[in-house]
């Protein structure tokens, strides 16, 4: 995407909302912090509970809702931080917004946050938003492509300074969604993917809050997940750049995700679950297959 990570290893969107937290993050050994999913103005996101732990099944559900203080608390947050490093920032539609209004949103965060962002993610794939899934297909999400590209450009050279777009997807996309879909991130030439968010499938679970409404993240996402960027890989052919996101516990499951096609990986859950040593075995085992691959 142009940038140069220090390692391959971020942390997902989700953890850091609005951008509070971020030197503690990097302390850690991320090689990249994606923050929000932020929108254009502050919402408090849907009722509480909304996040249940899964522990039969190392996994979580939430239902969060986009909840954040807005991308002007964001902005203020950014200007104050000491961090220097490849910052993502995720953005999203309020709630009220309606769908086929959707693209005013994302290009106003883009122009609100462009002189902090390294990259931005498109987040049209949370579960727990009503409509916003339908932006993943057809020509509404042609037309947001259209107006995200048309507003990068506009700001690419206001800033002089090129940020790439990225589009995060759903785990539950069937093979000819996901053909769909790679074919207008290459019309449209969008920089990079991430696959997945999170899913609203649930079955072989254990644990009694699988029940619960929203979307399923952790080690029962490794599969789904690791199967779309196999896909995507397959379709894009190296020309878009994926990151793999979804139920990584181990190193082993990084190298997984680097193997089906992943140049970049995230984790949120498995951290929850491991703790922060999770981030350097991840790094180790991805260097390690990367020197494999070189000899």
């Amino acid at each position: 995407m142009g940038l140069e990570f220090p390692n391959p290893v971020g942390v997902a969107a989700g953890l850091d909302k609005d951008a509070t937290c971020i030197e503690g993050l990097a302390a850690l050994g991320f090689g990249f912090i994606e923050v929000g999913t932020v929108t254009p103005k502050p919402q408090a996101g849907n009722p509480r509970p909304r996040l249940f732990r899964l522990h039969e099944d190392d996994a979580l559900v939430n239902r969060m809702g986009f909840n954040n203080q807005g991308m002007d608390a964001m902005a203020r947050s950014l200007a104050r931080t000491t961090y220097t490093g490849i910052l993502g920032i995720n953005i999203g539609k309020n709630r009220d917004t309606p769908v086929e209004r959707a693209h005013q949103d994302y290009v106003a965060c883009m122009r609100r946050l462009y002189p902090f962002a390294s990259y931005f993610t498109v987040n049209l794939s949370s579960p727990n938003t009503p409509g916003l899934r339908t932006l993943q297909q057809g020509a509404g999400f042609a037309h947001l492509l259209d107006e995200i590209k048309g507003c990068q450009t506009q700001l690419a050279t206001t800033h002089l300074k090129y940020v790439p777009v990225v589009v995060k997807v759903a785990p539950d996309l069937d093979a000819n969604e996901v053909a769909d879909l790679a074919g207008e991130l290459l019309q449209h030439e969008i920089d990079g993917v991430i696959a997945t968010n999170t899913t609203t499938a649930r079955e072989g679970l254990r644990s009694a809050a699988s029940k619960e409404a929203g979307g399923l993240s952790g080690r029962p996402l490794m599969s789904p997940s690791t199967a779309v960027v196999a896909q995507l890989h397959e379709r894009l052919q190296g020309r878009v750049t994926i990151i793999g996101s979804g139920g990584i516990f181990s190193g082993a499951d990084a190298c997984a995700k680097q193997a089906a096609g992943a140049r970049l990986v995230q984790l949120y859950t498995g951290l929850i679950y491991r703790g922060p040593g999770l981030i350097r075995e991840v790094q180790a085992a991805l260097t390690a297959q990367a020197e494999q691959v070189r000899h």
